[in-house]
């Protein structure tokens, strides 16, 4: 089979993603086996491929939003059986016994491992996924669309929850990518009041387009304080400004695996009056299945922009330089 390795980690423009032959993969037990149809492109790909996050392994497939249908069965599968499509995502195992899997936290196992990063992901023509942790897709969402809501909307709805938006509240979105712009649709069909702050003029024209009732530049601040706040751009700088944009009692999420540093905070300005600041790790499988069923009841559709496999390299070159709206696809060609 054809797949994209991250051969050297390095500034994209160093070309650290390497297409090469392999040997198709075989399922081990539990696991099943995908021919993929879809793959999104997500920026952990691209910290993965600049070694912004250390390799774990040589020469790795990145890829974690996984669609494809069944082709082959590992010992002991009984979930998925062949030709079943199903999605594989970046939460791919956890050991569950520890104190945070037996307590609903397995996002937080220390041991937890990730697809695209542990193991092969799918930047490739077939995959290969633990069956307890991939998803049964919803059949209103086709394998473009769906694609993107494996990480990008999963981890973006975790984000949400983490915000703490109240109903009707006030909600900021720092960055508008592949996440944000699902996230934003999910809070505004919820009710919420959407202000976004990104620096690339056509993120702020597709926010407004969903809905949003304002866009501004990153560095901005949004016409009244916010409720809750969620930022998606790696920037450390942004979040003071996020934290200066709050009401009293509002929660800031810090979403991204990959984050730059946060200059010093100024309590009485950016702290005080009980404001709360919180990071988000990956998410849990549950988070997974209740957004996944959230997503097709709300008719949350990601902006997709597809790519045949082959261009892999020239799309997270893109995505590095801010020149891709909403959700990149790679697809078989």
């Amino acid at each position: 089979m054809r797949a994209w390795v991250v051969h050297r980690p390095g500034p994209i423009a160093t070309s650290p993603l390497v297409m090469v032959e392999r040997p198709d993969p075989e399922p081990g037990p539990g696991e099943v086996r995908l021919r993929v149809r879809a793959c999104g492109v997500c920026r952990t790909d691209l910290h993965l491929a600049e070694g912004d996050l250390p390799p774990r392994r040589p020469s790795t497939v990145p890829g974690h939003e996984i669609v494809g249908a069944v082709d082959a069965l590992g010992e002991g599968v009984d979930r998925f059986g062949p030709g079943e499509r199903v999605g594989g995502a970046w939460l791919r195992g956890t050991c569950g016994r520890c104190r945070f899997c037996r307590t609903g936290r397995e996002n937080l196992c220390p041991d937890a491992t990730f697809t695209g990063w542990d193991a092969d992901g799918g930047y490739a023509e077939y995959a290969v996924v633990p069956e307890a942790y991939a998803y049964a897709l919803p059949d209103a969402l086709d394998d473009v669309t769906a694609a993107p809501l494996l990480c990008a909307g999963i981890v973006g709805y975790r984000a949400l929850k983490r915000a703490e938006l109240p109903p009707g509240g006030r909600l900021g979105i720092y960055g508008f990518g592949a996440s944000a712009h699902v996230v934003a649709q999910v809070a505004i069909a919820q009710g919420a009041t959407v202000h976004v702050l990104t620096r690339s003029a056509a993120a702020r024209e597709l926010a407004l387009e969903l809905g949003a009732v304002s866009a501004g530049p990153a560095d901005g601040m949004p016409p009244e304080p916010l409720d809750a706040a969620v930022t998606f751009a790696p920037v450390g700088e942004l979040v003071p400004r996020a934290m200066r944009a709050l009401d009293a009692g509002g929660t800031l999420a810090v979403a991204g695996i990959h984050l730059s540093d946060i200059p010093v905070l100024n309590y009485q300005a950016e702290l005080f009056r009980e404001k709360q600041l919180r990071s988000v790790t990956a998410n849990t499988r549950a988070d997974g299945e209740e957004f996944l069923r959230l997503a097709a009841a709300l008719h949350v559709r990601p902006r997709v922009d597809p790519h045949p496999l082959s261009t892999a390299d020239e799309v997270l070159a893109d995505l590095a330089a801010d020149r891709i709206t909403g959700a990149a696809v790679l697809v078989p060609d």
